[in-house]
């Protein structure tokens, strides 16, 4: 039976859905010795590469399914490499033996928190997809006066440059008041760039901080410090993926030789 090439490829842990999709546009795909196009579908023979090199069968077939949930730093990118040479949010994860790590959405550089990681780009791409509504939830501290009526807006709906949107909840936070800045708890099922930070910004008020702490059924794990990651164990991979509608896979988990939490030291 054939399925789309970017399924194929996302199942392989090459990239997620979307970025596969601009790999065949840049033509560094190619089926059988053609240059691939969108829209193509191939079949368990197909011969696959990827800038030249072969996927091969066992490629195709995908990596075990591995989830990383890390604590993003301030100052890190969600890129693999920046020309501005700033850390990447990549530099700090375990190696792995067949496919890549692939970040479930992003977070800017100054936002921290939880980023999750996961070998399987039809798993990265599920979650990311807005027909799943994941919940994300943020601490965040806002400078200025927080008003009934800013919280009413800002959960009945504003109008954006890109469109309308709200958050779903917003709940003081444990934080307290900090002189000028007061803490809260926003859940919002969308992933659109900097949103949380221009919600409230069109109130006229300044985010001061802003940290992650739930993408969908996971959340930030306690006593996890900034730049450390956890492995997400089977029977968390296995929720995960069934949030989303894709079966669990024998596979799922650790491999137990990264089981450790990565670097202890701050940022």
């Amino acid at each position: 039976m054939s399925e789309k090439l970017q399924k194929v490829l996302a199942r392989a842990g090459v990239g997620s859905r979307r970025e596969m999709e601009r790999w065949i546009a840049d033509g560094r795909i190619k089926v059988d010795g053609r240059a691939a196009t969108l829209g193509d579908r191939v079949d368990a023979d197909a011969r696959i590469t990827v800038d030249g090199r072969p996927l091969g069968r066992r490629g195709a077939e995908g990596p075990r399914r591995r989830v990383i949930a890390y604590y993003k730093p301030a100052g890190e990118v969600t890129t693999r490499s920046d020309p501005e040479g700033r850390p990447t949010v990549f530099s700090r994860l375990p190696p792995v033996e067949k496919g890549r790590w692939i970040a479930v959405g992003r977070l800017d550089v100054e936002t921290l928190g939880l980023l999750l990681f996961t070998t399987d780009g039809e798993l990265a791409n599920r979650l990311m997809h807005p027909a799943y509504e994941l919940p994300r939830e943020y601490a965040v501290r806002v400078f200025g006066e927080v008003t009934p009526a800013v919280l009413e807006r800002l959960a009945g709906g504003v109008e954006l440059d890109d469109g309308e949107a709200r958050f779903e909840s917003v709940t003081p936070g444990s934080g307290g008041a900090e002189g000028a800045n007061e803490w809260y708890h926003v859940v919002l099922r969308r992933g659109r760039r900097r949103e949380v930070r221009r919600l409230w910004e069109s109130q006229g008020l300044t985010v001061s901080r802003l940290i992650r702490i739930r993408y969908g059924r996971v959340s930030l794990p306690k006593g996890l410090h900034r730049g450390q990651y956890r492995e997400l164990s089977a029977r968390e991979v296995g929720a995960l993926a069934a949030a989303v509608d894709l079966p669990a896979s024998p596979g799922d988990g650790p491999n137990p030789r990264h089981r450790r939490r990565g670097p202890q030291r701050r940022r």
